[in-house]
């Protein structure tokens, strides 16, 4: 029976040793949560780290104790902890994506150690994989595992998720192993971000860095469809509500406050790391009891801070900054009665913290970068009185969706210490409004809601995949299909041109009908309706091809022109306002690309690379492809890359609607049509289901079936008219 097999860094417990004895801790994380619905069903599975280094005797038992848990364990050693967890994944990735590049560092026996921890992922999920089973793969640390086990198991269904910023193509350069780690997220099927932002990060950095195109958000990868998306993680809403609301809760809150006397209290809480802005928010905090000293004994920080990683040295400096700066602001504005800082360096259980989170007027939350950060959707979620103010970065992913929060650069210390202030003052009707379409969102969004999605997706691109895989065109098929054309009394035959009908040449004038073809051509149009529909010039096309009484659909629908009538051109173009900026571009790369050259047709532009050495070809033609989309935003154009080929349209034209406006009014019995490339997947896609079609060429496709080359094709239209 199939079965979800979760993977991540670390199990959903934690393995400590008390007095000689093994201890299992649950562990509270926000993935924990939501996947416990999926790996405690059935026999699905997690399989991760218990968080501790073991002897071999010690590793059979908690094996066989994690068995029982629906769990399975993958053993690192202290090496292993040391070299690719604290070294590569958190001196090397993490600095990388949150764009702290001055804590970057490159170790070539660090990058070795997080490969062969890779490998060891892999494997354990190979040990326990089963035909059918869907693996789901978590985060920067396991980045390698779904090439490593796509090599090995070519049809399993895979996805990803990052749960940390996906950085820009210009700081993801910098990384020695880039086209590596990014060939190895690729391994996934469907790769899920945070937010659109680092989904865009990610396309371009495949696409320039590791020479893959895309188009929207869907990359063809060795002829399998690979989809990235933005998937906003959530909370278990009524989990923290409810907590928040409990007896033991309440209690808490009058209990703290009692100690603390009758302070406004902001509340800050993060794990330790120079992510999160910790120092900033110290400073900002000091600035503000400067600058508004009105507020000196009426408002304290509660600055909650989660060791993690105090090892390494940079997060040990970290913690001593934090601790300075927290005795500087009490030492400076402290009295016998007021403490400025109330500072914890430690984890608190979620009844605390539910005391917290009611306790707390204003939570403050301002990574300098952060991939989506939970802690300001349980404050939300917290509010049972449907008050209280948010402070929250722009830099984390939660402010793409809690737009109603005070929204601050966290960069920018004047507009923190304003924020404060307008927090503190904001009148309570404010308050709840804010507050209520916070929590309608939050309430919303949750992490159950985040898990199914995933999942569905991630089956819905599967079941795409399958029907892109074309079947090959073998003779019986071709007999079957040449005697269904035979029987058909008003058949029609869409046909692309180059690729398809002609081999490709390096001078694309060079590519008029040759001898065989045009008989082909003639005879096929006694017996079908033939409408040759290209991304040729109109003239072109017309000057090749008018003589055989046949219809011609030209630039890829912009031009169409039925047999023995006149052009007429696609009523639905906008202005060639934008064809001035676009040559301009194109011809850049034209002088930096020898070999290259500009093909300017009436309504599109294209750029040939056909003439130029390969690798740089390629080079440019991602760099060209990049510039371009960048360009078209908003101004309704497409940008297509295809056989030595990149070219500018407007977005309202393809072959797919041109084809089935063609269509509008005949009464077809038999609709078949040939192309070679993506622009005519377009056509494959939009034609009715009954309609066949027929791929040339290698990869998947929304084509039926497939043939070898044009060659082929030539064979196949000859069989349609030969005579019985």
């Amino acid at each position: 029976m199939a079965k979800t097999i979760i993977v991540s860094n670390r199990l959903p417990i934690r393995i400590e040793k008390e007095d000689g004895q093994k201890v299992y801790k649950t562990s509270e994380g926000g993935l924990a949560t939501g996947l416990g619905s999926i790996y405690k069903e059935g026999n699905n599975i997690w399989i991760g780290w218990p968080g501790i280094s073991l002897s071999h005797e010690e590793e059979e038992e908690v094996e066989k104790e994690l068995i029982n848990r629906n769990m399975r364990p993958v053993f690192l050693t202290e090496h292993d902890v040391d070299e690719f967890y604290l070294g590569f994944s958190n001196q090397t990735l993490w600095p990388a994506f949150h764009y702290f590049i001055h804590h970057m560092r490159f170790k070539d026996e660090e990058w070795e150690a997080y490969y062969n921890a890779n490998r060891k992922f892999a494997d354990a999920i190979s040990k326990w994989l089963e035909p059918d089973d869907i693996i789901w793969v978590h985060d920067y640390q396991l980045m390698l595992v779904p090439n490593m086990l796509r090599k090995q198991f070519p049809n399993v269904t895979i996805g990803f998720f990052q749960h940390i910023p996906f950085p820009s193509y210009e700081v993801f350069r910098m990384i020695p192993w880039r086209k590596k780690l990014l060939n190895g997220v690729l391994g996934a099927d469907y790769i899920g971000f945070h937010t659109y932002d680092d989904m865009r990060h990610f396309l371009s950095s495949c696409h320039r860095l590791a020479g893959y195109s895309y188009e929207r958000n869907q990359i063809l990868v060795k002829n399998r469809l690979v989809e990235a998306d933005s998937l906003p993680m959530g909370i278990d809403y009524d989990k923290y509500l409810e907590s928040a609301t409990s007896q033991l809760a309440k209690a808490k809150e009058i209990s703290y406050r009692d100690s603390l006397g009758n302070q406004e209290l902001i509340l800050s809480m993060d794990r330790l790391d120079y992510s999160k802005g910790i120092p900033g928010r110290l400073q900002a905090f000091d600035k503000f009891l400067e600058k508004y000293p009105e507020y000196q004994g009426r408002v304290s920080l509660f600055l909650i801070v989660v060791p993690s990683r105090d090892q390494v040295a940079s997060y040990k400096a970290l913690k001593e900054q934090v601790e300075f700066l927290v005795g500087h602001v009490n030492g400076k504005y402290g009295t016998i009665n007021y403490v400025p800082v109330h500072f914890y360096y430690r984890s608190f259980p979620l009844d605390d913290l539910s005391a917290f989170y009611r306790m707390c007027k204003i939570a403050m939350i301002t990574p300098k970068r952060d991939g989506m950060n939970l802690v300001c959707k349980e404050y939300i979620a917290s509010r049972e009185n449907e008050d209280g103010v948010l402070i929250l970065s722009e830099m984390a992913g939660a402010s793409k969706e809690l737009s109603d929060a005070i929204l601050v650069n966290p960069n920018d210390e004047n507009e923190m210490v304003e924020a404060i202030k307008r927090a503190l003052e904001m009148p309570l009707a404010e308050q709840k409004r804010r507050m209520k379409i916070m929590q309608k969102t939050v309430k919303k969004y949750t992490i159950f809601q985040w898990v199914d999605l995933f999942m569905n997706n991630l089956k819905d691109l599967k079941e795409r995949q399958q029907s892109m895989a074309t079947k090959r065109l073998d003779d019986e098929l071709k007999n079957s299909i040449t005697k269904d054309f035979k029987k058909a009394k008003n058949p029609i035959i869409f046909l692309d041109y180059d690729g398809t009908l002609m081999p490709f040449n390096e001078n694309p004038d060079d590519c008029a009908p040759d001898a065989e073809l045009s008989q082909i051509l003639h005879q096929l149009a006694v017996k079908a309706k033939v409408v040759v529909i290209s991304g040729r010039k109109a003239a072109t096309l017309e000057e090749w091809l008018d003589e055989f009484n046949i219809d011609l659909i030209a630039e890829h629908g912009i031009k169409t022109k039925r047999a023995g009538a006149k052009w007429e051109v696609n009523g639905n173009l906008q202005e060639d306002s934008w064809k001035n900026e676009a040559r301009d571009i194109l011809e850049f790369y034209i002088q930096r690309t020898p070999g290259s050259f500009l093909e300017e047709k009436e309504h599109t532009l294209v750029w040939h690379y056909r003439k130029v050495e390969k690798g740089l070809g390629d080079l440019r033609s991602s760099e060209l492809s990049s510039h371009l989309k960048h360009f078209m935003t908003n101004k309704g154009l497409d940008v297509i890359e295809g056989d030595h080929v990149v070219e500018v349209k407007p977005s309202v034209i393809n072959k797919g609607k041109a084809a089935i406006e063609r269509l509008k009014g005949e009464k077809t019995d038999f609709i078949m049509a040939f192309g070679d490339d993506r622009t005519d997947e377009d056509t494959f896609e939009a034609l009715p289901n009954d309609a066949l079609s027929v791929k040339v060429g290698s990869g998947f496709s929304y084509a039926k079936y497939a043939v070898e080359n044009n060659e082929e094709v030539r064979t196949l239209l000859e069989k349609f008219v030969m005579e019985e």
